[in-house]
């Protein structure tokens, strides 16, 4: 089997932890002969803490960061898949966001790339993934690389319209959705965790049928679709719950243990 797990609110505990129940579980669930894949709108770098407390590298894992964006083969490090946005939508995106009063940023490295105002959100995501916040005079120029995210913040009323909004003028060549009511992710086109996992799984010769994937986000929802097991948590958001073939307990209740409990001999 291939367990796949996001990380925030399913994987972790409300205190951004893993149990040690949950971690032991994991990680024997790897020695058993099964697949673990982390699938996360996190960037990679914020992903590397619980990539090493399950000693993915030694046990053969795997990273999906940036909601699907890129893909990490944590034994050999190697890239499997990458897909960047187009670089001609960053000074429209930076318009869209200092019109509408959004946060805007993207990521470098070890680094949070701030191009607006700081706000309680961008704390947030810095803080959960553990990267400084840069703040650059000029965003538009800064980013003459090669990114594989962008992520507005706004008031979560707000949020909903501006996906809206985005979708409407960018829907054409980006993926925009929400991760929580508060962060609105922008992907290149045709990426999400679903459309990621199943380029990764064929290329390593593993099965759609064979996947449980496990989600509490609205950016779970298409890869708990795809899943030959859906799995929300208890804690997850209604429309989550709605897509999922199975509810487990909640990312305070060791949900994933009972998962690979009740469907992982």
């Amino acid at each position: 089997m291939v367990l796949v797990l996001d990380i925030d609110g399913t994987l972790t505990n409300s205190k951004k932890e893993i149990t040690e129940r949950t971690k032991n579980a994991v990680i024997d669930t790897m020695k058993r002969g099964h697949k673990v894949i982390l699938a996360s709108g996190r960037p990679t770098y914020g992903m590397h803490r619980y990539e090493k407390e399950l000693e993915l590298k030694e046990n053969g894992g795997f990273l999906l960061s940036f909601n699907g964006g890129r893909i990490v083969d944590c034994a050999s490090g190697r890239v499997v898949y990458q897909k960047t946005l187009p670089k001609q939508v960053i000074p429209r995106l930076y318009d869209f966001a200092i019109d509408n009063d959004c946060g805007l940023i993207t990521y470098e490295n070890e680094n949070i790339i701030l191009g607006t105002r700081m706000d309680d959100y961008i704390g947030i995501e810095s803080r959960i993934n553990g990267m400084e916040v840069k703040k650059v005079e000029n965003f538009v120029e800064y980013v003459d690389f090669d990114v594989n995210k962008c992520l507005m913040t706004a008031l979560p009323e707000k949020a909903e319209k501006y996906v809206e909004l985005l979708q409407e003028e960018f829907g054409d060549i980006l993926s925009i959705y929400r991760s929580e009511p508060f962060f609105i992710e922008i992907m290149p086109k045709n990426i999400d965790k679903a459309k990621s996992l199943d380029r990764m799984l064929s290329s390593v010769g593993l099965y759609r049928e064979n996947t449980i994937c496990c989600g509490d986000g609205y950016n779970d929802i298409s890869m708990i679709q795809y899943a030959g097991i859906g799995v929300a948590m208890e804690n997850a958001q209604e429309k989550v719950k709605d897509s999922a073939d199975f509810i487990t307990r909640s990312n305070d209740m060791d949900g994933i243990v009972v998962v690979i409990d009740k469907f992982i001999e």
